[in-house]
């Protein structure tokens, strides 16, 4: 058996790392694409390997040399390479196609060591490798039958969202028969050309290879296999991050701070968010506006400020919306001046926004880091701050103050002239949720002291498109944060949810039960792991204090590498001291289970 890697293409899209290096020379982790692949197929017992060569081909030929870890190169020039498609750098090698059992791939991707072997020990001799269509995949797909027919190709032109369940993307490995090359790949690859040209895709012509009956190709589906293709600096990023070793990889993932939809086969157990809502009624009215919302400039923010006022059904007088509650925490902590107290561990949005000699910190002196109204008010007494700053329920700890004492808190900052800002971002998923929000005009407008500050994101489950509310009955606050925040704050997708959200309340206070019941059950589920301590939260995730056998650290590095599941470490956060504790998101069911059964195998 031989190989063929075509590496003669340009790779514009990768910019200045390709200007004056061929693609497959670009480098993952410190290591070349070609190094990586030969070096893979230097533990097969290969004849030769033969490499098309275009683009700065001198210079590849010159780093590679005649053999590779004893294995024998051989290189074949395309001289027509920025003329040219894949199709003729092919059919440049068709002579040597001929000669053996090959495989073929393209210099593009990055591999998991164990597919090579895989597909030189399947016994089906004429082979491509596919995976289950996900998101980042471009160029020819494919439809195949349980028998791992391929039944259909689909090239771009033809290609359907509406269809993607059904499609499989061709990874462009694949192992031909020395048989099948000469009887049936080469005769159609050179028709093709001859009536087609060579600006063309060499998949072009196994598309009409499978259109004959009985056609010996069949397909070797991945199974949690890793593979990547390299086209630009975003795909060298995920790559990179994807092929890491062990010890890189969760600083990797925790650097892109989201964005995790990018690797389908991570479990977020990090980010929050509500798994019951949207409804999916809300989303197809979404989906049904689409075109609009996409080609239309949004509303400025007094429309903007109308909608949240609407949204949370609160004077319009009172309400700043954000570009997510970060956006408002920003400008919010700009405003600010004088001492800020800030009971940690915390959201450190906060104070990572104001400046460290100005912030007075109270740190709970208990395991569960609980407190109190009463506690805060002991604590903060003659401290001479400005302000009181409060997420209810915490974040991470997940403590909640009820809501007869938060008014006794409220009345006790009124008394002593300090500003309380109470975050209420997860207060949604606490018991009772409806009459523990502060979020209503009486409370506003009696004590214009309060600023609540919510984030959308989290409660309502649209992180994605950026959603935040900051509501106070005082004027000169609103004002000031109103100038502060761009006019355009808000995109057309994040308006238009505002507008139409009054219609699916109903679905809302479903979706809140329904989460409530949920983080019941997977309390219960978790606090059977013997090595975990499970804190009873009011939120939408637990802070867990890893009691022996791992480290927080090293239980989150397990979790990843060997399960493919994300969730916080606590133990860097400020208040935590370095102790082992760990934050856990609520999700559905399905992936809360996967969570639980993933720690008992640990």
């Amino acid at each position: 058996m031989q190989a063929i890697i075509l590496a003669a293409g340009m790779g514009k899209r990768l910019g200045e790392l390709t200007k004056g290096n061929t693609k497959c020379m670009v480098k993952v982790n410190g290591v070349s694409l070609i190094d990586r692949v030969l070096t893979q197929l230097s533990t097969i017992n290969l004849s030769k390997v033969i490499i098309v060569v275009g683009y700065q081909g001198k210079k590849l030929q010159d780093y590679l040399g005649n053999s590779y870890k004893g294995m024998p190169l051989q290189y074949i020039e395309n001289p027509v390479y920025d003329k040219t498609n894949n199709i003729y750098s092919l059919s440049l090698a068709k002579k040597e196609l001929q000669e053996d059992d090959t495989l073929l791939i393209e210099s593009d991707l990055i591999l998991d060591d164990a597919l090579l072997p895989m597909l030189v020990s399947n016994p089906s001799p004429n082979l491509a490798l596919v995976a289950k269509y996900e998101t980042w995949m471009d160029g020819t797909m494919v439809c195949i039958d349980e028998e791992d027919n391929i039944v259909n190709f689909v090239p771009k032109q033809a290609f359907r969202y509406s269809d993607v369940n059904s499609y499989y993307k061709t990874v462009n490995v694949y192992k031909f028969s020395r048989e099948f090359s000469s009887s049936q790949y080469v005769p159609f690859l050179e028709a093709y050309t001859k009536a087609l040209g060579n600006n063309e895709y060499y998949e072009q012509v196994l598309r009409v290879v499978t259109l004959l009956d009985n056609c010996p190709l069949k397909v070797l589906p991945l199974d949690g296999q890793k593979w990547y293709e390299i086209d630009d600096v975003q795909d060298l990023d995920i790559a990179e991050t994807i092929f890491s070793d062990e010890d890189r990889q969760l600083p990797l993932y925790q650097k892109r701070y989201g964005g995790y939809w990018r690797f389908p086969n991570l479990l977020d157990f990090c980010y929050l968010v509500n798994p019951y809502f949207p409804s999916q009624k809300l989303k197809e009215e979404l989906k049904a506006n689409f075109d609009v919302l996409l080609s239309e400039y949004p509303s400025g923010m007094r429309i903007n400020s109308l909608l949240i006022s609407k949204y949370f059904h609160i004077d319009k007088n009172y309400a700043v919306v954000g570009n997510g509650a970060a956006e408002l925490i920003k400008s919010l902590m700009r405003y600010l001046d004088g001492k800020v107290g800030v009971v940690f561990p915390t959201f450190e949005e906060y104070p990572n926004r104001y400046a460290e000699n100005r912030l007075v910190k109270y740190v709970p002196q208990n395991a569960d880091f609980t407190y109190s109204a009463f506690d805060l008010q002991t604590f903060f007494a003659g401290k001479s701050i400005s302000t009181l700053l409060l997420i209810n329920p915490d974040n991470p700890s997940g403590n909640f103050i009820p809501y007869a004492d938060l008014l006794s808190l409220i009345s006790w900052t009124e008394e002593c002239g300090i500003r309380l800002v109470v975050d209420e971002s997860f207060v949604d998923f606490s018991v009772g949720y409806e009459q523990n929000t502060l979020l209503r005009n009486d409370i506003l407008s009696r004590y214009p002291h309060l600023t609540v500050m919510k984030s959308i994101s989290k409660s309502y489950g649209v992180p994605g498109l950026r959603l935040g509310v900051l509501a106070s009955a005082d004027k000169e606050l609103i004002e000031w944060m109103r100038k502060d925040v761009a006019i355009w704050n808000i995109n057309s997708f994040a308006e238009f949810y505002m507008q139409i959200f009054g219609k699916y309340e109903d679905d809302y206070r479903r979706a809140s039960r329904l989460f409530v019941e949920e983080r019941a059950r997977f309390q219960k589920e978790l606090s059977a792991i013997s090595w975990l301590r499970v804190i009873p939260s009011q939120a939408n995730y637990f802070l867990c204090e890893v009691l022996d056998k791992y480290s927080s650290k090293d239980l989150l590095k397990l979790l990843l590498i060997k399960y493919g599941v994300l969730i916080k470490d606590c133990s860097t956060k400020s208040g935590f001291e370095g102790k082992n504790y760990i934050r856990i998101a609520v999700r559905g069911k399905a992936d809360n289970d996967k969570l639980v059964e993933s720690l008992k195998k640990l």
